[in-house]
């Protein structure tokens, strides 16, 4: 018979029964292989900043001055990039209200398709993706309801869409971190929730509000039960500090905007650069002469408002001969620039910074909540917070562009992150309440509605959306939709166009052909949409309440229900077009070198042995792209 095989742990004077306990513990504790796959990390899982340096006990003094004048010059160069990004985001608005300002106003006064209140939604959404400002379009709309152009209950769906238009610029933001993918996911997914809460509200609120009219009906209660006298403007708080850099670049003047929106023809012609800065006003009776008068000539007395231009602004373009666009093309992509490489900087002074005992007070701030039977309390102080850090800065889109990238580096929960832009959406609205208790008494009443308009619907969204945990849903559908994004990062840039461009302009070119044909196009839209999502809810659910055809949606040609097809056309794309500038550069040093192209059977010689290399790696650089521009096909 032969011996039996030695056991791998055996050795030859020594049987597996003189192994010491904690050795047979060990063996017999070993977990399985087959379990080790099953061990996955959450994606949403908090990083870990740790520190790296040497310990402050283990420096000298050299060291510690130092240490201490580094973090200071971080401190002073931190707080410089958020300064230079709040006047970028500042600039980046004059600058979309000199290409798109006078065409926002134009907007306004189709009065006949802002009497549907989807339109009035969308041209909302539109005027502030034009101007970058809600407050420039809310502005716009307070004016027009006081001159009487406009009804409040038709300004309530313009005002909501304002709310939506104004989510976009956070989500600009976060594509800045689209090169690490963990970052991206979580900083998509912290600026799309604030997306996915203005969106859901305005689902419910519009049909809700369109039915009953309760937004008015109870602002105008509001407005009637109490004696508001008029008040005083909106205290300027950042722009303290913010205005002389920026209005020595730019100063617009934004009456000329709301006059072409209440129809003022000599509003068109003006240019929306300021001038003159300082004016005086004054006003006499004068005859005038009338135009209704048939064989004689005749007059009447007449208030004529005459202004004295007295003294110049001395911003950049005070005096230039360019036209607005050209003006704000400028602006624009210079204030992109100076935005785009703020952000990158702060984002890595902040990975620098926030390490070892740093971070961890940090995240016990922003992310622990308060001990039992409190900690249901922490998310609405996340709110207060955010409307008090709004208020200071007097702009919800500077709040939530600041925290995406905190929340993207992992110092700011996503949890967290939702009710701060539940507060900021707060915060933007008291400072319209504060302009619209300056306006004079007689337009006061209509004003100060509509500024409440606003904030009560944000309140009735965070009614819908946030005291109950299940309620939650725009934190679960920015998960999954940082998840997608990170996996399809294309998907991103998609997202934007669509959302926020494509079907707000295909929505007013159907308003514009009339109601009846808005509502032919996307009613069986929607209920395709709503089919879809009930279907996939059951399928992840209940499965066997469906048809074993619609159990999955395999039925379907791959490209219908899977974004992997349009990934591999993207990829292609993007290959064939960094392929195609890569040949032709390859092709110029070929020529450039005396060599034939394609020549089977044909000994090339160099005296250069390197050179000898660098064609034949140029010939299979060009073989290459060939074959990838034939598979392409």
């Amino acid at each position: 018979m032969a011996p039996r095989p030695k056991h791998e742990d055996e050795s030859e004077g020594k049987p597996t029964e003189t192994l010491d306990v904690p050795r047979r513990k060990s063996l017999s504790m070993a977990p399985a292989v087959s379990t080790a796959a099953l061990i996955e990390d959450d994606p949403w899982d908090m990083p870990e900043l740790q520190d790296t340096g040497v310990k402050w006990a283990d420096l000298d003094t050299k060291g510690k001055i130092l240490r201490v004048l580094t973090i200071a010059a971080k401190l002073i160069l931190l707080l410089g990039f958020l300064y230079m990004f709040v006047c970028s985001l500042d600039i980046l608005s004059s600058a979309f209200q000199l290409v798109g300002g006078k065409a926002a106003g134009d907007i306004f006064q189709e009065n006949s398709v802002l009497s549907n209140p989807l339109a009035g939604l969308v041209i909302g959404m539109l005027v502030t993706l034009l101007v970058q400002s809600s407050s420039t379009s809310s502005s716009i709309v307070v004016s027009m309801v006081s001159s009487g152009l406009l009804e409040v209950s038709t300004a309530v769906p313009i005002i909501m869409g304002t709310n939506i238009g104004t989510s976009v610029t956070n989500t600009f933001v976060a594509m800045t971190q689209v090169g690490d993918r963990n970052k991206f996911r979580r900083a998509f997914a912290g600026a799309t929730v604030h997306d996915f809460f203005n969106w859901l509200s305005v689902l419910v609120l519009l049909p809700l509000e369109v039915a009953t009219g309760y937004l008015v009906k109870l602002t105008d209660l509001i407005v009637k039960s109490f004696n508001i006298q008029s008040g005083e403007n909106a205290p300027a708080l950042l722009n303290v500090i913010t205005d002389p850099l920026t209005e020595s670049i730019i100063e617009l003047d934004e009456s000329v905007i709301s006059g072409i929106a209440l129809g003022d023809p000599e509003a068109k012609n003006k240019s929306l650069i300021k001038v003159w800065c300082q004016t005086f006003s004054n006003t006499t009776v004068q005859n005038v002469t009338m135009s209704n008068c048939s064989n004689f000539p005749c007059w009447e007395l007449k208030n004529v408002t005459e202004v004295i231009n007295i003294k110049k602004c001395n911003h950049i373009f005070v005096s230039t001969n360019l036209s607005d666009l050209a003006v704000g093309l400028i602006l624009l992509a210079c204030s992109l620039l100076i935005l785009c490489t703020c952000l990158i900087l702060i984002v890595k002074l902040l990975n620098s910074m926030l390490k070892g005992q740093v971070a961890v007070v940090i995240n016990k701030i922003m992310n622990t909540d308060f001990p039992f039977p409190f900690a249901w309390l922490t998310g609405y102080i996340a709110i207060v917070v955010g409307a008090g850090m709004t208020f200071i800065v007097q702009s919800s889109s500077v709040f939530t562009s600041a925290i995406t990238p905190l929340v993207g580096i992992g110092v700011i929960k996503l949890e967290r992150a939702y009710p701060l832009s539940l507060g900021s959406n707060i915060g933007t609205t008291t400072t319209a309440i504060l302009a619209a208790m300056a306006s004079p008494a007689e337009k006061l009443g209509n004003s100060l509605q509509i500024a409440l308009v606003h904030l009560f619907f944000n309140l009735s969204g965070i009614v819908l959306w946030y005291p109950i945990p299940f309620t939650r849903l725009p934190i679960r559908m920015a998960k999954a939709l940082g998840l997608l994004t990170a996996q399809y990062r294309w998907f991103s840039g998609l997202y934007i166009i669509v959302c926020f461009f494509i079907f707000p302009l295909v929505v007013f070119g159907l308003s514009l052909a009339g109601w009846q044909v808005l509502v032919g196009v996307l009613v069986p839209i929607v209920a395709i949409l709503i089919l879809v999502i009930i279907v996939n809810l059951l399928q992840k659910h209940k499965p066997q309440w469906l048809p074993s055809v619609l159990r999955s949606w395999d039925f379907l040609p791959q490209w219908a229900h899977s974004l992997e097809p349009w990934d591999r056309v993207v990829t292609i794309m993007a290959a064939r077009c960094c392929c195609c500038c890569k040949c032709c550069n390859v092709t110029e040093e070929v020529k450039e070198t005396g060599t034939q192209e394609n020549k089977d059977n044909v000994i090339e010689m160099f005296d250069n042995p390197t050179k000898n290399a660098e064609i034949k790696e140029a010939k299979k650089t060009s073989d290459s792209c060939e074959i990838l521009k034939a598979t392409s096909f």
